[in-house]
């Protein structure tokens, strides 16, 4: 599949502010089974500077700084990628067990932004939960197939937890939307993070986009998708990183577009930064994932 994506960040102030910096993590990373052919950054006003790194996981940043005051800010991102069928997904590769996936990525000296090491602990948002372990430890037996166990788990978030748009924000503890067995893809996500770490499985934090359909005989809105956040989990050296989207009790294929991964959402965050002002902020968002005819 080919996609065209136009992501709109809208932010309106209050009152004056003054030397804004944001980091911006928009620009699709490198994936396998991915391929981005274009990318374009439009923001206004200009920033003084734009300085693009990559790191410290699987994230493209670009860092925006702005000396002139402003009251408002707007971020358009505009890409185009080339999504295919993950190959796991043939099953011609057999999955190992738990204990294996653990035994080999414990002892893993690598700490590159890709090794399973850098997914193992404790991270600033997906913090231990003892309550969350117990939930979950029934799902990762010594002997079960890894697979099976991350899909089991995503069944387990899909069939207890509601998806609920006002039940959390963005702040909402992992924690607190477990208890409360509601939340949106980022909960659900960084729920499934936590268990999976307990039992030590290595687990990712994913965001990008995922194509939707409107309802039958109806038009695709303008603006109506948004981003969307999945798990990976590392399944040892044959199958690599695999996708698993708690939300949709799914395992991640060609309408999951892959932007950036890291260990929980403040690594991958969308937008952020910092400026001098206080009066308070408004963040509008609108996203269109459009395939492509080929």
């Amino acid at each position: 599949m080919i996609y065209d994506v136009r992501h709109i960040t809208t932010v309106s102030y209050a009152g004056p502010v003054h030397l804004a910096r944001f980091n911006l993590r928009l620009k699709p990373a490198d994936w396998s089974g991915q391929s981005l052919l274009s990318h374009g950054l439009f923001v206004d006003p200009i920033p003084w500077s734009i300085q693009d790194e990559f790191g410290p996981y699987i994230v493209n940043r670009s860092r925006l700084t702005l000396r002139d005051p402003i009251l408002q800010l707007s971020i358009e991102s505009r890409f185009r990628v080339e999504v295919a069928q993950p190959s796991f997904l043939l099953g011609s590769v057999v999955a190992p067990t738990v204990s294996h996936v653990r035994h080999l990525a414990l002892n893993r000296r690598d700490l590159s932004a890709a090794s399973p090491a850098s997914y193992l602990y404790a991270s600033a948002i997906a913090e231990p939960s003892a309550e969350i372990a117990a939930w979950a430890a029934p799902y990762f037996a010594d002997d079960a197939d890894v697979v099976n166990s991350g899909q089991a788990l995503m069944a387990a978030i899909f069939r207890e937890f509601r998806y609920d748009s006002g039940a959390t924000d963005s702040d909402t503890p992992p924690l607190q939307a477990f208890r409360q067995r509601s939340g949106v893809c980022q909960d659900f996500a960084h729920v499934m993070i936590i268990a999976a770490r307990a039992n030590a499985v290595p687990a990712a934090y994913v965001s990008g986009y995922l194509r939707t359909l409107p309802p039958p005989g109806q038009p695709k809105m303008v603006g109506a998708d948004a981003m969307h956040a999945w798990v990976a989990l590392w399944c040892g050296d044959d199958l690599g990183w695999i996708g698993f989207d708690p939300t949709n009790n799914c395992l991640t294929g060609a309408d999951h577009i892959f932007v950036a991964m890291g260990r929980d959402y403040a690594d991958v965050a969308p937008v952020d930064g910092v400026f001098r002002g206080g009066m308070g902020q408004t963040m509008r968002y609108a996203v269109d994932v459009v395939p492509v005819d080929n």
